[in-house]
């Protein structure tokens, strides 16, 4: 049986005791402020421990110790931050896309609208929701800032990691916004959805933790130069894949329901590739009903079907692939930890090669 690449350095369980002992001090400093926002404290301590596969702190962690740095509680917190910044992301990606479900429960944004109805309270319950969603989104990036910096790692080690953080949380969001842009636009262009890919998932799930744990480990050109040259080209195939189980993807692993990147107009280097590869017809029948809510499955299928009979599905796979062997490559030949690399190479497999 194939071991998790998060077993090594025991890391998921030290990920998750740093998130709740982060998480439960600041229930705390919540309730001291008013007993009515239990729920928001309770709502981003359920959002963070509930799931996700924990890659960004692994990614993070590994670069760290790959570069020489030695093992601690302090440098464990400070990459279980990222998990902050993921929960931020995915909070307000919900709210965008008007995503039912997260992890196969209420979104955040769908969750306090609930709240809103049950309590019979004043105005729309829709828009309460979006608001507490934004806020709760905003609320755990800056909460991540404040785990990173109360972490225990010398000032002087925070110091080099600190433009590394800034600049992946300012990616992250331009990268957003792109998305955002591209569906409203339409662009259909494979340059405009692997510039989305590359900025609103694969730099800051793979490059920049690399990168932050290098800069705590006072890591030198060359091996930033390295986790660039692997991080990146990994970073675009994670995504790819998340795009193809956006489409493709079992709603009972995913805990998304199927199809919903369709009926979200996401416009995705699999869909660019599906609008490249269809005849005028086929690429008609993509354009009206991308993006329809009301899609129903059998809307779905047949757009999986012209997808798939495009070439697209499999082009998509290929590049998957194609960016793969990059990436391997160059973590075959970066001047790290052999205990890191190992490990490096099991976590790129797992990023890739997922059904969730």
């Amino acid at each position: 049986m194939t071991t998790s690449p998060l077993e090594p350095a025991d890391l998921r369980t030290r990920v998750d005791k740093a998130l709740a002992a982060f998480l439960a001090g600041q229930q705390d400093r919540l309730l001291a402020i008013d007993p009515a926002l239990a729920e928001v404290a309770a709502t981003v301590t359920e959002f963070v421990l509930g799931g996700g596969k924990r890659l960004r702190p692994a990614f993070a962690y590994w670069g760290f110790r790959g570069a020489g740095g030695a093992d601690s509680d302090g440098v464990v917190a400070a990459v279980a931050a990222l998990e902050l910044v993921q929960a931020s992301a995915l909070i307000h990606d919900d709210l965008m896309d008007r995503s039912d479900t997260r992890r196969g429960v209420p979104s955040v944004h769908r969750r306090f609208e609930k709240l809103h109805a049950g309590a019979g309270w004043r105005g729309s319950a829709g828009g309460f929701g979006d608001c507490a969603a934004v806020l709760l989104g905003d609320l755990a990036l800056v909460w991540s800032d404040e785990l990173l910096h109360g972490c225990g790692l010398p000032l002087t080690d925070l110091a080099r990691a600190r433009p590394v953080f800034d600049t992946m949380r300012t990616e992250v969001t331009v990268g957003q916004y792109l998305d955002v842009l591209t569906q409203a636009t339409g662009d259909t262009s494979l340059e405009r959805a692997g510039k989305v890919a590359r900025f609103k998932s694969a730099k800051y799930t793979v490059e920049r933790p690399l990168l932050l744990g290098a800069a705590l480990a006072g890591a030198g050109p060359e091996v930033s130069a390295a986790y660039s040259a692997f991080g990146l080209p990994l970073g675009e195939a994670f995504q790819l894949r998340d795009d193809v189980l956006g489409v493709f993807g079992d709603p009972a692993q995913t805990g998304k329901p199927a199809g919903d990147d369709l009926r979200e107009g996401k416009r995705t280097y699999l869909v660019a590739s599906a609008f490249g590869a269809l005849d005028e017809a086929g690429r008609s029948e993509l354009e009206t009903a991308l993006g329809d809510p009301r899609l129903d499955d059998a809307g779905v299928e047949r757009l999986r079907a012209a997808i798939r009979d495009s070439g697209a599905l499999a082009a998509t796979e290929a590049r998957i692939e194609e960016l793969m062997a990059g990436s391997l490559d160059a973590l075959a030949t970066a001047p790290i930890d052999g205990e890191a690399r190992e490990v490096l190479h099991r976590l790129a497999e797992a990023a890739t090669r997922r059904s969730v």
